[in-house]
This record gives structure tokens, C-alpha cells and sequence, in this order.
């Protein structure tokens, strides 16, 4: 017995496609339990690839659903499918006809308008993902993909920082460096520029510690409190930002937002 071909709908959009899918979506919880089969062509922005599209569509029984606003690719839309006989539904095409009735002004027809208005908050959304996948050593093989990459010492602020970035829009990433144990190699085969190292000094360093025992509920005879292990612990880590040539900022008394600061100042210089 022969599987029987699921029906097809071709989401067109000279964006990302998001509004044309959402529209869709809508219309589909209306038919539940239907299966079928959606494909999404994004950064559609030329009548040669409108038209490859369209073939496809015709040999696949398929239904266009399209947000396309420049004239040259809603024309070939047209065209196409009406040559070839496949349905099509113009999702942005009512809206701006009923906005051009209102306003008496032709629209600006330029792709990718929506997605330049709100690019910051995708950047960010996109960063703040990343910033928490990317947190205290996680997926060090996805680091390249990284805008920075904060080092140091466990409580150097480096989690923090990296979330205060993120929410500017700055992938974020960071990774311990732990006594007695090398740099994960993705680390090191980064940029140098990449990497900035947080330091802060043993007294400093030895009072946040000691915060963060107490609110954990933690004894002072864990070798995370010992001053001597710790002031070792801040050289080691510090010989390796030297040795590496990764640029460092002195944390030590600085507030989040400060260090962000610095660190975003440093990316600006390169």
C-alpha cells in the first residue's frame, strides 16, 4: 500500500517569513488534525526565484501562501500563478490596499522593513538564549559562535556580566578557570580578541566567597575559602590571561553594569 502524498502549502516571504507562518497557523488550528506540509521560502527577492518557487508549487498541488510588498516579486507572484494554475493567497495584499484607501500614499515597498524595525529586539532575544546556553563552560564547542567570551576565577561576575550584555544584544559567553585544570581547547583556539578575562583581587575575591558560603550554607574549612589556595588559584588564572593574550579588566570593585561597560568599550576598539 502506497503512502498517499500529504498536502503541501509554500509560505513565500521577502522576510523571515514570521508574519506570512502566523497568519497560517491561525487559519490551520481551525482545521485540527489535518496533516500536511508546510515549506517556508525566506529572503525571497527576486522574480527568478518567485518563479522557481511557483514550479515547485504547481508540481506539488501545493497552495502559496505570500508576503511579498516590491512590486517587481508580487507582479511575478501573480503571473506565475496564474499561468500555472496554483492557489495562492496575498496575506499582506488587503491590508495594504485598505492602508493605501486610508492614508492616499503608495506604500514604501521595500523588503524587510518589519524585521529592520525590530532587529534590536531579536538581536537580544537571540543573545539571551545564547548568554544561557552558553553559561559557566556550557557548550564550549558553540563558542566561536560567541561575540565575547568573559574568563576568570568562580564569583568574578562573569554570569552576570554576561546576562547584562545579552540584554544589549551581545552574545555572551563564559568559562571558569579552574586550578589544576587547562582551558577547554575551543577556548583557546578562539581570537584572542575574543576573550576578556575578569580578575579581581584576593581580598576582594576572598569576601564575596565567603557571602556566597554563607548564603549556601557552606563551612569555612572548604578549600574554596582558604586564603592561601585562593590567592593561588588568582595567580594561576591570571598567568593564563597573560599567556594567552587575552585583555583583562580588573573587576574587583566594580558593579556589573560597570564592568559591561568596559567590556563592550574593549569590543568597540577591537
Amino acid at each position: 500500500m502506497h503512502d498517499v502524498a500529504l498536502p503541501s502549502i509554500y509560505v513565500v516571504s521577502d522576510g523571515r517569513g514570521q508574519t506570512c507562518s502566523q497568519v497560517l497557523q491561525a487559519a490551520l488550528v481551525q482545521f485540527e488534525g489535518h496533516r500536511l506540509t508546510i515549506v517556508v521560502e525566506s529572503e525571497v527577492r527576486t522574480v527568478e526565484r518567485v518563479q522557481a518557487i511557483v514550479d515547485d508549487a504547481a508540481r506539488a498541488g501545493a497552495v502559496v501562501f505570500y508576503t511579498l510588498v516590491e512590486d517587481a516579486t508580487r507582479r511575478a507572484m501573480l503571473d506565475a500563478t496564474t499561468r500555472l494554475s496554483v492557489p495562492v493567497v496575498d496575506v499582506l495584499g488587503p491590508a495594504l490596499s485598505a492602508l493605501f484607501g486610508l492614508l492616499k500614499s503608495d506604500p514604501q515597498a521595500k523588503a524587510g522593513l518589519l524585521y529592520a524595525s525590530e532587529r534590536e529586539e531579536f538581536d537580544r532575544y537571540d543573545a539571551i538564549d545564547y548568554t544561557l546556553k552558553h553559561d559557566d563552560g556550557l557548550r564550549p564547542d558553540e563558542l566561536d559562535q560567541a561575540h565575547v567570551v568573559l574568563v576568570g576565577v568562580s564569583r568574578a561576575a562573569k554570569s552576570s556580566t554576561c546576562f547584562f550584555l545579552a540584554y544589549r544584544g551581545i552574545k555572551a559567553a563564559n568559562v571558569p578557570l579552574v586550578p589544576g585544570l587547562p582551558p577547554p581547547p575551543e577556548l583557546l583556539a578562539l581570537d584572542p580578541k575574543k576573550v576578556i578575562g575578569l580578575w579581581v583581587n584576593p581580598a576582594r575575591l576572598q569576601i564575596v566567597r565567603e557571602a556566597r558560603a554563607r548564603t549556601l550554607g557552606l563551612g569555612n574549612e572548604i578549600d574554596y575559602l582558604d586564603p592561601k589556595l585562593l590567592r593561588q588559584e588568582v595567580r594561576e588564572a591570571h598567568r593564563t590571561m597573560l599567556k594567552r593574550g587575552w585583555r583583562i579588566i580588573d573587576a574587583s570593585y566594580m558593579a556589573v553594569e560597570e564592568i559591561a561597560r568596559d567590556v563592550m568599550k574593549l569590543l568597540e576598539a577591537g
